[in-house]
């Protein structure tokens, strides 16, 4: 970068300060030629890729085994050297809405297209086709999920109708008791299960994005206002569910590809989850003690009381998140 060809006007382009040598002093922009080669943009593009990937691998190793260090070096003024936590953060949730939207997953659809059985094409009044049509229906109706009192949209509108006006569903009660009824008709308690499952796992992220304010304002509340600033939490927070979405995206990896080599293989992906989640319970002690520099029963018993509070209200979260994602279900 420090070869590029410098302008003869040395005013800067970007904020019409005066140069006095290469680089602005007001906004630091390289007085260089905007026009230039293709070496010039592919030697450009290397060098921005090498200081990232040293800044990004850092970062990572940091976050990942070193619980609380990477806040604690970002707040006492080394922030070139690793990436900033909002930059951590968006891109961490990317790859993670991307993995999860891409791989497979082990609850994948595809076992119930190899259970349907195989029928050679005839004509759809021969006895075969009606068996297997029969056979289906009462497979559906065995199998069908039952949320609330109506099993589909028909049986809902059906039953309105019949009612007098005084006795319908009105407002936010008709609204529920017609969704539920719409989730009921498209699903079996099989299918109903993969899908619920898959969603809850495409809207963790949301939820995490959603809780950071709460989370951070809860540990700022616990610690000396003169001390720690709520910036201070809240770049604790940005590491820490930084922490939490890469993880996870590690364990939807694993669990990709242990469903690709065998799915006797996905037995062990439990204990996974087990250890991930303990991973997570012990981090945020450790990360928490090694920030904040309290003595170790005084972190404790504050860790303690924070993580219960946090898990109560993420667990209201998730509630609320469950129920939005089992009534909007496609």
């Amino acid at each position: 970068m420090g070869n590029h060809q410098l302008r003869k006007d040395m005013t800067c382009l970007n904020c019409r300060h005066v140069v006095e040598k290469r680089y602005c002093p007001n906004c630091g922009q390289e007085n260089s030629d905007t026009r230039k080669t293709f070496h010039h943009l592919f030697v450009h593009f290397f060098e921005d890729l090498t200081h990232y990937e040293n800044s990004f691998w850092k970062t990572i190793r940091n976050l990942l085994f070193r619980p609380g260090a990477l806040t604690k070096e970002y707040m006492s003024g080394k922030r070139m050297s690793y990436l900033a936590p909002v930059r951590l953060y968006i891109f961490i949730s990317f790859v993670t809405f991307f993995l999860i939207g891409v791989l497979p997953q082990s609850d994948s659809e595809t076992t119930s297209s190899t259970n349907k059985p195989n029928v050679h094409f005839k004509g759809p009044d021969s006895p075969e086709v009606k068996a297997l049509t029969d056979s289906l229906k009462k497979q559906k109706l065995d199998n069908g999920l039952q949320i609330g009192e109506y099993e589909s949209v028909q049986k809902f509108d059906s039953v309105q109708q019949s009612l007098p006006k005084a006795k319908r569903a009105t407002g936010i009660s008709h609204w529920l008791q017609r969704r539920l009824a719409k989730v009921n008709g498209e699903n079996t308690r099989e299918e109903f299960g993969s899908r619920f499952g898959k969603s809850i796992i495409h809207n963790i992220p949301k939820a995490l994005f959603l809780y950071m304010p709460f989370f951070a304002l809860f540990l700022w509340l616990f610690h000396d206002k003169k001390r720690h600033y709520y910036f201070d939490s809240g770049i604790f927070t940005l590491h820490y569910f930084s922490f939490l979405l890469l993880t996870l995206s590690l364990y939807v990896v694993t669990d990709s590809v242990t469903y690709a080599i065998s799915e006797s293989l996905n037995d062990s992906v439990a204990y996974l989850v087990i250890g991930m989640m303990c991973w997570w319970f012990f981090y945020f002690f450790r990360s928490h003690r090694r920030f904040f520099g309290e003595s170790r029963w005084i972190s404790r018993a504050k860790g303690l009381l924070l993580f219960i509070i946090n898990m109560t209200f993420l667990g209201f979260f998730m509630l609320g998140l469950m129920l939005y994602t089992a009534l909007n279900l496609e």
